[in-house]
């Protein structure tokens, strides 16, 4: 079924909205217990059905779950999903979507570009529905406590798409680092070899909405601009508008990690060493070309400080004493510099190895950390059983994590030398700049 979506009311949205958040047990019983019966499959609903959206949906199908609908504004870029699932529902407007099929979703996951994640999903989340979001959470800070503290307050289940926090890989990491078989970690280095898409650039030129896009749609809350094909659908993510750049990116599969595995908890403050730029006014428009990012976690218990530093771009992360001539440092990954070994791992929970110069004498830790079921599996596991906490990429998880990010990304487009010191609990920054960037700000007729 498709469904013209342009002459939709925004208005009538959110009055659907506020009445489906007013009755919000709709397919959930109290405590979130999944009310069919255990074989039954969940219906699941997904806003963005092409790129990430259709790697969800498979995801969705193979976890053994109903794709009982979807929403895109790009018919010609999800049109491998609809000739893929013809029995599935079809909407160009996700609005609609949720306000025709909301009585027969059980969850919905959203896979659309950054800067509508957190619109898309508080919707949801206000209907009552358990919500799988794309990583990053969303694109700034306030959108991320939004959510968090919706979802919370209704007991819903959640998971960031970083698919690399249910990898074998991960559990080791933490096995290595948790177990002391590395020693004391004051010391991580991530990098990622991104972005492969345009960053220092100025907007591009305006050009003709093509035929299959709904482009106002594809806008949401950002500032209504004109239409390029070096933006959509897929050179987003370097412009300030839409997308968090090389960091937002992959930072959700690599500094995860180290995160989850030394429990760093949020930063304190943020150094930004580099942020390149030989574009003239790119900082208003897009993010710069490469980083270096100097992060600071307060020590937690026992455990010392640790200064995390991010590379992007042209920046590597130096070669370790000792390594062997066939090895390097990861292109996508992280090295933790342990007091006794030095280990490193690629991205999405790559398998940790040792690369320093006593590696003979490396001890493995036995295996102690509980293994995933699958990402997805363990999100909709968790549904079935009322239990956030079986996701373990749920916004618990994820909106740290998230914050950490977006917090990096806000210091580079401030610029070089910055420093921002992190007030959680206020979200400020000490720099009157880079806190204009922690607080959404959405056009008219759009609103979490």
């Amino acid at each position: 079924m498709t469904t013209n979506s342009s002459n939709f009311s925004r208005r009538r949205f959110i009055g659907a909205t506020a009445a489906g958040a007013a009755g919000a047990s709709l397919n959930v019983l109290p405590g979130n217990v999944w009310a069919q019966s255990p074989n039954e499959k969940l219906n699941v609903a997904f806003i963005g059905a092409g790129g990430r959206g259709a790697a969800n949906i498979g995801g969705t199908a193979s976890a053994g779950e109903n794709v009982y609908a979807f929403a895109d504004v790009d018919e010609k870029r999800c049109a491998g999903s609809i000739q893929k699932y013809p029995n599935a529902k079809f909407y160009t407007d996700w609005r609609e979507m949720l306000e025709k099929e909301g009585d027969n979703i059980d969850a919905v996951a959203i896979s659309t570009p950054d800067h509508t994640h957190a619109v898309a999903a508080m919707a949801a989340i206000k209907m009552g529905k358990h919500v799988y979001v794309e990583k990053p959470l969303t694109l700034t800070i306030s959108e991320a406590r939004a959510l968090h503290k919706e979802a919370k307050a209704r007991g819903l289940c959640t998971q960031m798409g970083n698919t690399g926090h249910a990898a074998e890989g991960a559990r080791r990491t933490n096995e290595f680092v948790k177990s002391g078989s590395i020693g004391v970690v004051e010391r991580v280095e991530c990098r990622t070899n991104r972005p492969i898409w345009p960053q220092d650039i100025v907007r591009p030129a305006a050009e003709d909405v093509p035929p299959w896009m709904n482009w106002d749609l594809w806008l949401g809350p950002a500032p209504e601009k004109a239409f390029s094909s070096k933006i959509a659908p897929f050179k987003w993510r370097g412009l300030i508008d839409y997308g968090t750049g090389a960091l937002g990116d992959m930072g959700a599969h690599i500094i995860d990690h180290p995160m989850w595995a030394l429990d760093l908890g949020l930063p304190e403050t943020i150094e930004i060493e580099k942020a390149d730029r030989k574009t003239p006014s790119s900082e208003k428009d897009s993010h710069p070309s490469s980083c270096i990012i100097h992060y600071t976690f307060a020590a937690r218990g026992d455990a010392p400080p640790v200064k995390l530093t991010w590379y992007d771009g042209q920046y590597k992360i130096p070669r370790v004493d000792g390594m062997a001539d066939d090895k390097k440092t990861p292109d996508n990954g992280c090295v933790f510099h342990g007091s006794k070994h030095t280990m490193m791992h690629g991205s999405h929970g790559g398998n940790p190895e040792i690369i320093d110069a006593n590696r003979s004498k490396f001890e493995s830790p036995e295996k102690t950390e509980e293994r995933s079921s699958g990402h997805y599996k363990e999100f909709y596991a968790a549904i079935r059983a009322g239990k956030p906490e079986m996701a373990k990429s749920n916004f618990d998880v994820a909106v740290p994590l998230t914050e950490t990010l977006l917090l990096g990304a806000i210091g580079t487009i401030v610029g070089p030398g910055t420093v921002l010191n992190w007030d959680a609990e206020k979200m400020t920054t000490g720099n009157a700049d880079a806190d204009k960037l922690v607080n959404h700000n959405y056009r008219d007729g759009w609103a979490l």
